[in-house]
């Protein structure tokens, strides 16, 4: 038996290894040339000292000098002494750069595209080699402009499924290059290029209530994430608000409608900010956050979408004085 390590490095970089039953984290990194910070090896100078953000681990004999009770009690541990039990998300505090490691590159080929409206797009891209690109849902890759040297980061909005596919939705923007690439030229078939996975946005371990909060196409994340929670089952209740400005701009709700049947403990709303809409609810996502969905403040929320949103959602909180158990966020422009 293997787990799935996910080493999140501060410049955003992540990268995963696979860790045999009863090896250490820092030998398996080593074992597959990520040279994460060590020095010892025997759990006394602390040199690997990291934050192990979920999962479930042993930590073998380590002098309190290298690792105060405090610090574990907070989740920190020594990778020359930890053990995991389970699948993890390991924070490493210096750059992939420092651990001579980076992301992979995969070239791909457009498999679908499905042009919702005239504000979003949803499409995939498959490859066989989309069978090893494992990521935390949440997170985005890179994908090259063709004919240019720029990038694009977009989130996935799936999976990687069986035929190694994967998807995205994204924003139109006006003359945005990608873009309008996507929505005026590409053809199924054409090749891309993609480099990842990047980001610090992505689903934790579920430990109690989940709120939910999309703008836009930052809902791309949360549907990567329910069909992860679709894999895995739910045990606590999991709530989406989800607002756009225009009636256009609100797509993939086919798409919601399945997973909350697949989940019972999944529900959803949505509202549209247009003083012209004819949807049947419309305003903020703020309208439409009750006391059930913040359970006394025992709640993780996660929030994206485009940052007069996020702010505005931050600011609420703040001027309610709602502090949740944790909050994640992600602005996207």
């Amino acid at each position: 038996m293997s787990y799935k390590i996910a080493l999140n490095f501060e410049d955003g970089v992540t990268r995963f290894i696979e860790c045999n039953e009863g090896e250490l984290i820092a030998d398996a990194a080593y074992r597959q040339r990520v040279n994460i910070p060590l020095d010892c090896r025997d759990g006394a100078c602390g040199t690997c000292k990291c934050h192990a953000e979920s999962g479930k681990y042993t930590l073998e004999d380590f002098i309190e000098d290298a690792l105060s009770p405090e610090e574990e009690q907070q989740g920190q541990v020594l990778t020359c002494r930890m053990v995991p039990t389970s699948d993890c998300v390991v924070s490493i505090p210096v750059s992939s750069k420092l651990c001579k490691t980076g992301n992979e590159t995969y070239a791909v080929e457009l498999s679908s595209l499905n042009r919702h409206s005239d504000t979003a797009i949803g499409f995939s891209v498959k490859d066989k080699k989309l069978a090893k690109l494992h990521f935390l849902p949440g997170q985005y890759v890179n994908i090259k402009v063709p004919g240019s040297d720029e990038t694009r980061a977009y989130s996935f909005s799936s999976l990687v499924s069986a035929e190694n596919e994967v998807s995205f939705l994204i924003r139109v923007i006006p003359d945005g290059k990608m873009s309008s690439y996507i929505r005026d030229i590409a053809q199924v078939g054409e090749p891309l290029e993609i480099t990842g996975p990047f980001g610090s946005f992505y689903l934790r371990d579920m430990n109690r209530p989940v709120l939910f909060l999309a703008g836009g196409t930052g809902l791309a994340p949360f549907t990567a994430m329910l069909e992860k929670l679709e894999c895995e089952g739910l045990k606590h209740p999991v709530h989406l608000i989800y607002g756009v400005t225009n009636d256009i701009d609100l797509v993939e709700i086919d798409r919601l409608d399945r997973l909350a049947n697949a989940l019972p403990l999944f529900s959803y709303a949505t509202c549209v900010a247009s003083e012209e809409s004819t949807h049947p609810t419309k305003g903020y996502v703020t309208h439409y956050i009750d006391a059930v969905h913040l359970n006394d403040g025992d709640v993780d929320i996660y929030l994206c979408g485009p940052p007069p949103m996020v702010d505005a959602v931050n600011h609420y909180f703040t001027d309610k004085g709602i502090i949740p158990a944790s909050f994640h966020y992600e602005k996207f422009s």
